[in-house]
């Protein structure tokens, strides 16, 4: 019998540092390998490598933190196909479960008790032509649109998304400024001359405490 594994690079607990939930305790299960070489990207660490887990060696080990909050990231943690498994049994044990995907990965899987915070590739981000627009028609009101803000030409090109797919009529939509290339204020200052319906996104943990793994 075939027993169901996962490769993890990390299980940590942390706070929630972005989407709607910034803030709250949290573990963040990060799974290995992504398709995606975004010039942005953090986590570059979890392209390879990491450990075999079987779900159950998972569960074992979130059980030690007192919070129902999971945050299933990678990486990119649908390029593992078993991860809508890990997600479907995550919510059915009660947690609170979010995905942070890029906008690459077909989503029409996962469990629809998942919040899915889909991250749409700008242009800035190097990546853009691998965003899978078909994800838009699977987004629930739960979800969530992240765009990662490299410069004021990626500002403009969300803009255009934003209103082609009427994004805000489907989900809550995230603006945030890439980490060290344009400053939050500059891209509040934009979202507010526009009286854009988003939210400014800014990532919590790397204010705490920096370019800091297993935060």
């Amino acid at each position: 019998m075939n027993i169901l594994k996962l490769r993890v690079t990390e299980i940590f607990f942390s706070l929630q540092g972005e989407t709607n939930t910034a803030g709250l305790p949290t573990v963040f299960i990060r799974l290995t390998g992504c398709p995606l070489r975004c010039q942005y990207c953090d986590t570059a660490y979890a392209f390879h490598g990491g450990k075999w887990y079987e779900l159950d060696a998972i569960f074992a080990e979130i059980k030690q933190y007192r919070t129902r909050y999971i945050t299933v990231t990678g990486g990119e943690p649908l390029a593992q196909q078993a991860c809508v498994v890990l997600l479907k049994r995550l919510c059915d044990e009660g947690y609170t479960v979010s995905l942070e995907t890029s906008g690459a990965m077909d989503v029409s899987l996962v469990d629809s008790r998942v919040v899915k915070v889909i991250d749409i590739k700008t242009p800035g981000s190097g990546e853009v032509e691998k965003n899978d627009w078909d994800n838009i028609d699977q987004l629930l009101p739960h979800d969530q649109i992240k765009f990662v803000i490299c410069h004021r030409e990626d500002y403009d090109w969300a803009k255009q998304i934003l209103a082609t797919y009427q994004l805000n009529l489907r989900s809550q939509v995230l603006f945030s400024p890439s980490y060290q290339q344009i400053s939050a204020t500059e891209l509040a200052d934009w979202i507010v001359k526009d009286q854009l319906s988003v939210r400014l996104q800014i990532q919590l943990h790397k204010l705490l405490w920096g370019e800091v793994r297993g935060k």
